[in-house]
């Protein structure tokens, strides 16, 4: 398998999950511009037509920005929860929308499993996607640290995990006091300590590699992030930092 973040960030976020054996793969969430999208696929050696559909976390725009353009462009099935398509508009060619809930399913020779996490949005779900004996978890956008968050990672060989911000960043930082409270409660974002220490307690002997992900502009660094989880893990897991722009293609 392979992953590549195209974008993470309150900006933007879209990652790719897919297989050399078989010449495709699928996007978790799409939350730039299709033309970026195509773009970043390309910079990687990867074709936007090789996608085979987009997978949508929750409805906030950082997360669905590309995707009507995207999957009307090249034909692809966007699913995502209800909750999600209820509350804001997706795509303008219903035909290519397929609701989803918990559990699992096939698709172009993946599985993809799908679990309901805490966040503050219209039934938000994170992603579990495996080929050929090999599971990578994205998981972003979540407040806490859940059981069903905690099970996919102890099932992962490789993982997406949200490390938003570092807590001191945050209390001493510029945002109001509401905004600060939202960020680290349970319908928020996940701090790097918390990320960090759920990975030590629940990662298993597979888990080879973590992107940490959807880093905060303002409350966090990629130094102090690595900082953080070296400083806790005692596992021989590699660590990367996924930023605004594409990502190192990874190959698991």
């Amino acid at each position: 398998m392979e992953v590549c973040a195209l974008a993470s960030g309150s900006s933007g976020n879209c990652f790719y999950i897919g297989s050399r054996e078989i010449g495709k793969g699928i996007l978790i969430d799409a939350g730039i511009s299709s033309k970026q999208i195509c773009l970043r696929l390309n910079e990687r050696g990867l074709s936007p037509e090789n996608v085979l559909g987009v997978f949508l976390t929750h409805e906030h725009v950082d997360h669905i920005r590309g995707a009507d353009v995207f999957a009307r462009s090249f034909g692809v099935p966007i699913f995502a929860t209800r909750g999600t398509f209820n509350e804001r508009f997706i795509c303008s060619d219903n035909e290519l929308l397929n609701a989803i809930g918990s559990g699992s399913m096939k698709f172009g020779g993946f599985s993809v499993k799908t679990f309901m996490k805490s966040h503050r949005a219209s039934e938000p779900v994170s992603f579990l996607i495996g080929h050929k004996g090999k599971k990578v978890g994205v998981i972003t956008d979540v407040g806490v640290a859940c059981e069903n968050v905690l099970k996919a990672i102890s099932d992962c060989d490789f993982l997406c995990l949200e490390s938003n911000h570092d807590l001191s960043m945050l209390e001493n930082g510029r945002y109001p006091y509401f905004l600060k409270k939202w960020i680290s409660g349970e319908d928020g974002h996940l701090s790097n300590l918390d990320a960090a220490l759920s990975v030590a307690k629940h990662g298993n002997g597979r888990l080879k590699g973590v992107v940490l992900s959807h880093l905060s502009e303002n409350n966090n660094t990629p130094e102090v992030a690595l900082d953080t989880w070296e400083k806790v893990l005692d596992k021989d897991i590699d660590l990367w930092v996924s930023t605004r722009d594409v990502g190192e293609l990874i190959r698991i």
